[in-house]
């Protein structure tokens, strides 16, 4: 017999609990060679390259390329060492048990994943609760409703006598969608002598404009919705004079993409869930700038006004270990050196690379480091290995000219940073007159399960000392 195997989604990294299957690389009943590309899977925020720990058959696809988000352990293909017979395949998928800690797979830098086991066709099955019914079903819609605890007195047969069939019970476990209407449009009755899209139908009866005598330039002269409403911009703007009157104002609506959903479920999780509170206070840069201008000059590497902060951020939670930390739980995670990640908005969205170990570089290497990490997120070239982990992160938009706001923390990090712009304050100075000097705001956003309100302020306070003489972070 044929030994088939379970192709889940893998799990990588601890925060990793759902992936998408952006594409297949190989078709099903196709066979490929250990080190193959089998497909690509978008994480958290990248793609992931996959491919095979050894010779096989894709024996069957269980999920399609570009769907929703799948769950880290859920049936994603059979593989197979051979030819498998279909019926076993069948079998094999009917009988499977989603489990986080199935996988099959190996990233392209080919480390195994921790804990991947195989699902085979030899491992012990769980016997199902059949369900007993008098009403006609076929042995695998039974097996199924079994499976799901299906109601068999809601769903319909569709089969031949109202029998049950298996895609009613597919059908009756799916859940239910929603859609939203977006109200109706009186047609006149329709012209087949016009050969228009029923969308540029509904514009043109919005909008009151005759469609004889369009030209369309769809195929085959078709008028389509791009025709309507060029009719539409040009009469709306040659009569300036006539009174003002409303034209479509439809939505184009974008889904949101994968990436979006994970970015948009996560910082909603992490603001309903997180118990945050802010620290707020400001620095005076006139030394900083200064002295990064004459570094600059001696280094022979030019570092930013942000490599400095993320530098004084690493010095700084080196000294103060608990703010160094990741939650999991009821677990705090105390980490001997700062894995600062740094907020980048690339161009499927916002992305946080870390820098490793950032209390351990000299400021030329930091800026080094992160001028790849955003070179890398603008391309859209971001690894796993990038953004896994973390234990501050700092988020910079005074470039934006932003004078002060609010981040929400990144779990499992307890603390993020959030950096304003450069201003110019009137200030006291020792013998009473009145000066200016540079000023930057700094709103520490911190996870009160994880860290107090007096240590934010110690770590805020030292971060301060470092930025205002900046020398300090050489010594």
């Amino acid at each position: 017999m044929t030994k088939l195997r379970a192709f889940c989604m893998p799990k990588w990294g601890i925060e990793m609990t759902e992936g998408t299957l952006a594409e297949w690389q190989v078709k099903e009943g196709d066979s490929f060679s250990k080190g193959d590309l089998l497909c690509l899977i978008e994480t958290d925020k990248i793609t992931n390259e996959v491919q095979a720990e050894r010779d096989g058959v894709l024996a069957k696809i269980v999920v399609e390329a570009g769907g929703e988000a799948e769950q880290v352990g859920t049936l994603l293909a059979v593989l197979a060492d051979g030819e498998a017979d279909a019926g076993e395949v069948d079998q094999f998928v009917a009988d499977f048990k989603p489990t986080a800690a199935l996988g099959t797979v190996r990233k392209k830098s080919g480390k195994k994943e921790g804990g991947a086991k195989e699902a085979t066709a030899d491992a012990p099955k769980p016997a199902p609760t059949l369900i007993e019914t008098n009403r006609p079903i076929s042995p695998k819609a039974l097996e199924l409703a079994s499976a799901e605890g299906v109601d068999l007195s809601t769903v319909e047969g569709s089969g031949k006598g109202g029998r049950i069939t298996l895609q009613d019970i597919e059908q009756a476990v799916r859940p239910e969608r929603n859609f939203t209407p977006r109200g109706s449009v009186d047609h006149p009755a329709e012209d087949l002598k016009i050969y228009a899209s029923p969308l540029a139908r509904r514009i043109a009866s919005m909008e009151g404009i005759d469609l004889s005598g369009v030209k369309g330039t769809g195929p085959r002269g078709r008028i389509c919705k791009k025709d309507v409403l060029a009719l539409v911009d040009a009469s709306s703007g040659a009569d300036r004079g006539a009174p003002f009157r409303l034209v479509a104002n439809n939505a184009d609506v974008k889904p949101f993409d994968k990436i979006r959903k994970v970015v948009a479920r996560r910082l909603t999780q992490a603001k309903q869930e997180i118990p945050h509170f802010y620290l707020r206070s400001s620095f005076a840069a006139d030394e900083l700038l200064s002295f990064r201008k004459t570094a600059n000059l001696v280094l022979g590497r030019k570092a930013s006004v942000n490599d400095y902060i993320v530098f004084a951020c690493g010095k700084a939670l080196a000294k103060h270990p608990d703010i160094n930390v990741q939650l999991h739980g009821e677990e705090l995670h105390h980490y001997p050196h700062a894995d600062v990640a740094v907020a980048v908005a690339g161009p499927s969205g916002l992305v946080t690379p870390i820098v490793r170990q950032a209390n351990r570089m000299r400021i030329d290497q930091l800026a080094e480091a992160t001028s790849a990490l955003i070179e890398k997120a603008r391309e859209g070239r971001l690894s796993y290995e990038d953004l896994d982990g973390g234990t501050f992160t700092v988020s910079n938009l005074g470039m934006f000219g932003i004078e002060n706001f609010d981040a929400i923390i990144n779990p499992p990090q307890a603390a993020i940073l959030a950096v304003g712009k450069a201003d110019r304050c009137p200030v006291e100075k020792a013998d009473g007159s009145v000066g200016f000097e540079t000023r930057i705001s700094m709103t520490l956003s911190v996870d009160h399960r994880a860290i107090d309100g007096a240590a934010g302020a110690a770590f805020l306070q030292t971060l301060k000392e470092h930025l205002e003489a900046p020398e300090t972070l050489f010594a």
